[in-house]
């Protein structure tokens, strides 16, 4: 059961519902049951890029982006993985599309320094992956930040506002983290103190094993979220967590920009909340969609619809002028 920002049990135990069946609006399935989320098959392959503080892991679908690049950025103790239903759509769309471990996820390695992990140093690995992908796009390249994923490229868009096609906001907020996720949040330090990552994922198979609707989560795709977990960066899960609950509000900032903008949740998001949501994409003019069957990850919740949200909004965008 992951922590605040990740996608995973608690996500999918908080959707689940007729029969363990996470549904659409329409009463259509959104994932069934055996769905292996972060598991599913995708074709792109493994590779690295040069981040500000050492190899950023990547899924890359290759392909000649006559669409378009796409470079997608997971959340707080997330992966490229939480991404991995998109791909091969996306790539059948036309799109070149990229899959990022932040520094100190996964498979991405991180400085034992928590204070390397803030915001606009993170936004700087995502700046430098997005150059290189650049190079070769000439339609430019679409960001998307999920969840914590999404203040980092509001941060690189910030940064560099002349590299990015889009941005799309999935599961993100306008400033920084409250509510019961941040809350869960401050038990965090405790744990690692006393016992490191492997306490911090006991604590949370035990939580997971009182909540019967977690236990939906099939088997081979809870033992990877297990594995991952114990694969992050200590000192980067107290800088993240750090970062995310201090996050200042930037809404008009990025409205500045110019970039267009999606913003886009599960219709049961459970972090920033929707209302939350929806007025900061008011404040921002941009495009704004509910996906249904979905809490905070609907790239693992609902692909279908997910990916039917961004290629309409990248179509609205168009190519480079």
């Amino acid at each position: 059961m992951p922590l605040p920002g990740s996608p995973g049990e608690e996500d999918l135990a908080t959707a689940a519902a007729d029969g363990g069946l996470v549904t659409a609006a329409d009463g259509g399935l959104a994932i069934a049951p055996d769905d292996l989320r972060q598991l599913a098959e995708h074709d792109a392959r493994h590779r690295t890029f040069t981040g500000g503080a050492g190899p950023l892991a990547g899924l890359d679908t290759g392909g000649d982006a006559a669409a378009g690049t796409v470079l997608l950025v997971a959340g707080y103790t997330g992966s490229k993985e939480d991404f991995a239903p998109l791909l091969r759509p996306l790539r059948a769309a036309g799109y070149r599309v990229v899959a990022l471990d932040q520094r100190g996820q996964y498979e991405s390695p991180g400085p034992d320094d928590p204070a390397r992990y803030g915001v606009e140093e993170l936004a700087g690995d995502v700046v430098a992956v997005g150059r290189e992908l650049d190079v070769g796009s000439p339609s430019g390249v679409h960001l998307v930040g999920h969840s914590f994923g999404g203040l980092v490229g509001r941060a690189a868009v910030l940064t560099a506002p002349e590299l990015f096609r889009s941005l799309t906001l999935l599961g993100s907020g306008p400033s920084r983290l409250v509510g019961p996720r941040a809350d869960l949040l401050t038990h965090l330090a405790p744990l690692l103190d006393v016992g490191g990552l492997v306490l911090v994922q006991e604590t949370l198979d035990q939580l997971a094993m009182t909540d019967p609707q977690a236990q939906l989560v099939p088997e081979p795709t809870r033992q990877f979220l297990a594995r991952r977990f114990l694969r992050n960066s200590e000192a980067g899960l107290r800088g993240m967590a750090d970062a995310m609950t201090a996050e200042p509000d930037r809404v008009a900032e990025l409205a500045a920009t110019g970039v267009p903008v999606l913003v886009a949740h599960g219709s049961a998001d459970d972090a920033w909340a929707p209302a939350a949501q929806a007025d900061m994409a008011t404040r921002l003019g941009a495009r704004y969609a509910v996906i249904p069957g979905a809490v905070h990850s609907p790239a693992v919740e609902n692909p279908v619809r997910t990916v039917e949200v961004l290629v309409g909004f990248w179509a609205s965008v168009g190519v480079r002028p």
